[in-house]
């Protein structure tokens, strides 16, 4: 039995970025050795343990054949006669295709460290072709490591897998997975980038087609990188979008604010003082039990600029209450209320 550290955790240890999980491949064993070992099972689909002190994923080397459509249809072979090689030659790209042994020599079958030195995304081989899901995951690396390119090799397949209708293949829960990943990186864009390069935005991500996008590569959470997008869109192009994907719903709710009320915040000191008192009330600016401050600062990123006399602007708008228009009531109070709001949203125009 001989256990190696590979893929992500290698990879990033020879680009000297932060290690943040490491999994190890376990080969000449079985997974009744590894129970006797004290490790605990958690994988399905294949052997897949976790280390009875630390709690690191360890998988017994395996082989993939495809047997059906999408991510899932494989059948994976684990067994003690499967090499170190086998295993890593059944990964996505040669970045991701190294070990590390027990003494920390470098396995390298497939010259990752060769393509990490060339700023490389390459794939190990055409069984690449066999899962779709690949097509988003160098998209996503492409993201994730800023200044890498995708190989003109590896491009080429992947826009034969999109023109080819695989990606249809794919459940909505991976491409997400895959999508808010990237949204997360530091250069969000390069996910979009890649992906209309090799033809790859339908059928998930059509309604973000050729998007000006130069927004989002500043800092802020998944949500608002995302919520950015949004501000090209409407809102049922939101709606169908996150509906394909099946989007949180955190992160479909401000996209759809962004949508429809974004522009009117930014530029809430030249708009129509019903529609700024409208927006607000949208996004929750006027109900003291909900928080309008994503919708604000994301209008803020997209626009680039600052609304903090806007956030002075909402308390105002929240002091008028029913409270100061006692003896009416119905639909004449709640006019009431909004011309006031509306008022003061004029007498902040005006002295902004």
């Amino acid at each position: 039995m001989k256990t190696y550290l590979v893929g992500g955790a290698v990879r990033d240890e020879l680009l000297g970025r932060p290690v943040r999980e490491r999994d190890w491949v376990v080969v000449g064993s079985t997974p009744e050795a590894m129970l006797d070992l004290g490790y605990r099972q958690v994988g399905r689909d294949f052997p897949v343990f976790l280390h009875p002190q630390n709690g690191e994923e360890y998988a017994l080397a395996r082989t993939e054949r495809k047997t059906g459509p999408g991510h899932r249809g494989f059948v994976c072979h684990a067994g003690p006669e499967v090499t170190l090689e086998e295993d890593l030659a059944r990964r996505d790209l040669t970045v991701n295709a190294m070990a590390r042994t027990e003494d920390g020599t470098l396995v390298d079958p497939f010259d990752g460290q060769a393509d990490l030195q060339a700023r490389l995304l390459r794939h190990v081989s055409d069984a690449f072709s066999e899962d779709p899901l690949r097509v988003f995951r160098v998209a996503r690396f492409a993201a994730q490591l800023p200044g890498f390119r995708v190989a003109p090799e590896t491009a080429a397949l992947m826009a034969r897998m999109a023109r080819d209708g695989m990606l249809a293949e794919l459940s909505a829960e991976r491409v997400w997975q895959e999508l808010e990943k990237a949204l997360g990186s530091g250069a969000p864009e390069r996910f979009f980038e890649v992906l209309e390069q090799a033809g790859a935005m339908t059928p998930w991500l059509v309604e973000l087609a050729g998007l000006d996008r130069s927004k989002l590569p500043e800092p802020g959470p998944a949500e608002a990188r995302f919520a950015a997008l949004a501000w090209h869109l409407d809102r049922e192009q939101v709606r169908n979008l996150c509906g394909r994907l099946k989007a949180p719903g955190r992160f479909q709710r401000l996209a759809e604010q962004v949508a429809a009320h974004g522009r009117t915040l930014a530029g809430w000191r030249h708009a129509q003082p019903p529609t700024v008192v409208e927006a607000l009330n949208d996004v929750g600016a006027l109900a003291r039990h909900r928080d309008p401050e994503p919708a604000i600062a994301a209008a803020e990123r997209c626009a680039r600029v600052r609304l903090d006399d806007l956030r002075g602007l909402i308390g105002r708008l929240q002091a008028v209450t029913a409270a100061d228009f006692r003896g009416l009531s119905g639909p004449e109070l709640g006019d009431a209320i909004r011309d006031a709001r509306a008022g003061l949203v004029v007498a902040a125009q005006q002295a902004a």
